[in-house]
């Protein structure tokens, strides 16, 4: 799909901005995922915290995940306040701490028997999902190559309908190139299974190019 934005002609140059998409089969994902527990104590919360990311971290490993695609990704510690309104103060009930992880999964048809596991081991957090492609630079070239072409018939188009005639790159620029993500809530996942069905993802670049206008 290529899409349509702006063009402007002034002191005789034309600047026109190009986009270009390709849709991907992804063979990757990225998982933030985590612990979050509360107790009466700093140290409980933070020891039960630790006791069941421990536990995450080594069913991944079982799963074969390497342990170099494993990341802390926060580490978080924070009191738990109830607010009384008629005296207007608050008073520490408790300690909530919680930790999160990225993992990268590269074997992605195993990727609902991973989140299948870290969930029976204790993780109660999974914030983000996001597929991708291992190889990604030859899609974001198919992409570039799209998002000039782009900018290039746009450009003419507009000097055609001016009567004046296209002259030669004047400078021409990127902004960059993204992968649009998956995003997955956990009430998504089922007690016997997390489905999961990866799709196509979309690999966008843009280019803005400016052209010399010939009378």
């Amino acid at each position: 799909m290529l899409s349509t934005t702006s063009a402007a002609a002034e002191g005789g140059t034309i600047t026109v901005s190009g986009t270009g998409n390709v849709s991907v089969v992804p063979d990757m994902a990225n998982i933030t995922l985590g612990v979050f527990n509360t107790a009466a104590t700093a140290q409980e919360a933070v020891s039960g915290m630790s006791d069941s990311i421990g536990a995450v971290i080594d069913g991944l490993l079982e799963a074969g995940i390497d342990e170099t695609d494993i990341q802390t990704s926060s580490l978080r510690v924070n009191p738990i306040q109830d607010y009384n309104a008629d005296s207007d103060r608050s008073r520490i009930t408790g300690y909530s701490a919680q930790s999160m992880v990225t993992v990268r999964v590269t074997e992605i048809d195993e990727l609902g028997v991973i989140l299948d596991q870290v969930l029976s081991n204790g993780a109660n957090q999974l914030n983000g999902l996001q597929f991708d492609v291992a190889d990604r630079e030859p899609h974001l070239n198919a992409a570039r190559e799209r998002a000039v072409a782009d900018a290039m018939a746009k450009a003419q188009i507009y000097t055609n309908a001016a009567g004046v005639s296209l002259g030669g790159i004047v400078s021409m620029s990127e902004s960059g190139g993204r992968v649009a993500p998956v995003a997955m809530e956990m009430s998504n996942a089922r007690a016997s299974g997390v489905p999961v069905a990866a799709g196509d993802i979309s690999i966008s670049a843009n280019v803005t190019m400016t052209y010399a206008i010939e009378d």
